[in-house]
């Protein structure tokens, strides 16, 4: 009952999206076919699922005749069975011997050992069993999936989460860990209250005690596909830490010196109760992502297309939306008084906490990020090394801005007023004046939206409802993801009542926009948090079902199809380990390769780009495609198409951007 107002909106919005093959706007949208563009492509669809590297999808894949790849098992580091190969030392993790009392972004080999064996895998706080009904209605904001198929029936999964395909429904009820059954607290205890995940060992990993130090399959008796899997630290200097850079080690196909050696030790020495996580691979060519599989078979892959910012969530969205980071701008308060800057108490100080304990002495939201700071001045040091210069990056470190580098909220509420006191605190952004692809759109009278998926619920929230449905769903982001949606940032956007209602919309605006043949041109769509595939809180397979119903609903309306560019992404990669090579491109990125897919009939045959990439590729796709410029002066969206040299994936005109047409054939 209470996810049901939570996930209802994405199903309408998600499957149904495609159902009318009307494609003519109304007034408010403009008309589709009036709207110039340099390719067949009127409609781009922007589907973002959450936290997985390019290798933990994709590593075992083998491409089609005629195309390669660069992953696990073309270095040779897994077999296609997903065993380890010959080069698997490729992969090797170390544990630092001592830890720095200086913030570090690397660390010489004499002080680094090998494991002998791989820290075993954890579940993260992963339930064992499903919540019931009862449960859900004692304590609803402790409630995580799976859920009982006892006390749901399939009409109420239906309910849950109306976006999925019917045969999809029951992944909604598998993939506990059938392990220890913790309590949330020890007054609120099981069976009263939701079944509390515990902090453990892993044990449906197969081996996992003795897992060779490299990257071990998802998989075992008791871990099939269909599981929920255990989280990992992905936020900004961890990530930096976690790459272990110098330009001491770096190569021809490596020329940024990242050796990928410390993932699972920056987690175990936070004790985040990761373990060995982020060294976990599904298996392509065994049966796993099948749907992603078919998709990579059919259409055309990127192989180096990169999160563009180190870290998680917020970041990756707003180089989505802007081609930029979000610094802080003066807000004046209630008070009058004005904020120039993020208080003290919300910037971060990655120094290390104690001799034993490489956790933050303060991890948060706000840097600095010149020399002001010496842990920034350890990140700027490396740059400055790098031959392409990423210390001159156009995204520039000012003396006395502070740029977000971890998820704090919007101050807009999802209603458009602005929430003082939070900003006051700093607990949340002031509203921003960054230029928006959606200003670029407006400006031109392009049509777009993002829709998000419980938003009606959250303008509820912040109208004054005291229903507890609406605060479950409406406060901290958690179903609703305000965090994902960079235009919420804006003032032009969601300080503008008449361009908050054209263009934030909730998932369910998706079907009747549809159904009335008003797709617009461009539309980011963001999944709940129940279907996005993050890790812990989502599985794979059911971020896949919602693909393969927005696939299957395009192709069963050819015209529509013919004129849309579907595009599957990820935001970033959750912590995972990566075998590909990426580039700083500033201060702020970019990190490891994700999956990237495009679906369209300009892009099929199998084929596999090789371009370097990233968030701000999709804007250069939609800039190239309308005929708009470059966002800002400092937006990514200005950098030049890669050239490619002797090795494919590093450009040779660096730094580079790819703006993915080389993923489409429009000869016919």
């Amino acid at each position: 009952m209470i996810r049901r107002s939570l996930l209802a909106p994405i199903g309408l919005a998600l499957c149904p999206m495609l159902l009318s093959s009307a494609f003519a706007h109304a007034d408010a949208y403009g008309d589709s076919r009036n709207e110039r563009t340099a390719t067949p492509i009127k409609h781009v669809i922007v589907l973002i699922g959450e936290n997985r590297s390019f290798d933990n999808v994709y590593g075992t894949y083998e491409p089609r005749p005629g195309q390669f790849i660069s992953n696990l098992r073309s270095k040779g580091i897994v077999r296609e069975n997903g065993a380890l190969g010959p080069r698997a030392g490729l992969a090797a993790q170390a544990a630092l011997n001592t830890i720095p009392s200086q913030y570090f972004i690397n660390q010489p080999a004499s002080n680094k050992s090998p494991y002998a064996t791989l820290p075993a895998p954890n579940t993260s706080y992963l339930p064992a069993i499903g919540v019931t009904l009862p449960q859900i209605t004692q304590d609803p904001g402790d409630s995580l999936p799976p859920f009982d198929p006892a006390t749901f029936s399939l009409a109420q999964l239906h309910t849950v989460s109306p976006s999925l395909p019917l045969d999809a429904l029951r992944f909604l009820t598998t993939g506990g860990t059938g392990q220890t059954i913790c309590s949330v607290s020890a007054t609120q205890t099981w069976p009263i209250y939701p079944p509390e995940g515990c902090n453990e060992t892993d044990m449906r990993v197969a081996n996992f005690l003795s897992l060779s130090n490299s990257v071990f399959p998802l998989a075992g008796a008791k871990l099939p596909y269909d599981s929920y899997t255990g989280d990992m630290v992905h936020r900004f200097y961890h990530m930096w830490q976690q790459s272990d850079c110098s330009m001491e080690n770096a190569t021809r196909d490596n020329p940024s010196g990242c050796l990928n050696d410390l993932l699972p030790y920056v987690g175990i020495a936070r004790e985040d109760g990761s373990g060995g996580n982020a060294m976990g691979f599904y298996n392509v060519e065994r049966g796993d992502a099948p749907i992603l599989k078919r998709l990579a078979d059919e259409y055309t892959m990127s192989d180096n297309y990169h999160q563009p910012v180190m870290g998680g969530t917020f970041v990756q969205h707003m180089m989505l939306g802007t081609g930029d980071v979000m610094w802080w701008q003066p807000y004046v308060n209630a008070a009058g008084v004005t904020v120039s800057q993020p208080p003290a108490s919300v910037v971060v100080d990655p120094t290390p906490k104690s001799a034993t304990s490489i956790g933050f002495t303060k991890d948060k939201a706000w840097t600095a990020c010149d020399d002001s700071a010496p842990w920034a001045a350890t990140v700027n040091s490396y740059l400055h090394t790098l031959p392409w210069h990423p210390d001159q990056a156009p995204i520039s470190c000012e003396p006395g801005k502070f740029f977000q580098i971890n998820n704090a909220r919007p101050g807009f509420k999802a209603n458009g007023q602005v929430d003082d006191a939070g900003i006051t605190s700093g607990s949340l952004v002031p509203p921003s004046g960054i230029r928006t692809i959606g200003d670029a759109l407006n400006e031109k009278k392009i049509s777009w939206a993002y829709y998000g998926g419980g938003y009606n619920a959250a303008v509820r929230l912040a109208n004054g409802s005291t229903d507890p449905i609406d605060e479950l769903i409406g406060t901290g982001g958690d179903y609703y993801c305000d965090i994902c949606n960079p235009f919420q940032y804006a003032t032009s956007i969601m300080g503008n009542p008449t361009q908050r209602q054209a263009h934030i919309k909730d998932a369910t605006d998706f079907f009747d926009a549809l159904e009335s043949g008003k797709l617009p041109a461009v539309a980011y769509v963001k999944p709940d948090s129940f279907d996005d595939g993050h890790p812990a809180t989502s599985k794979l397979d059911l971020f896949e079902a919602l693909v393969e119903r927005i696939h299957r609903e395009l192709k069963e309306r050819p015209e529509l199809f013919e004129e849309t560019a579907f595009f599957v992404a990820f935001d970033e990669d959750g912590g995972y380990w990566d075998s590909g090579t990426f580039v700083p491109l500033d201060f702020f990125g970019d990190g490891p390769r994700v999956p990237f897919v495009v679906v369209s009939p300009h892009a099929r045959g199998g084929k596999i780009s090789h371009s370097y990439t990233d968030h701000a590729s999709v804007l250069k796709f939609i800039e190239r495609n309308w005929r708009l410029s470059p966002l800002t002066a400092r937006s990514r969206d200005n950098l030049p198409n890669p050239k490619a040299g002797r090795n494919p994936y590093i450009p040779t005109n660096l730094p580079a951007l790819g703006d993915l047409f080389d993923m489409f054939n429009f000869a016919d």
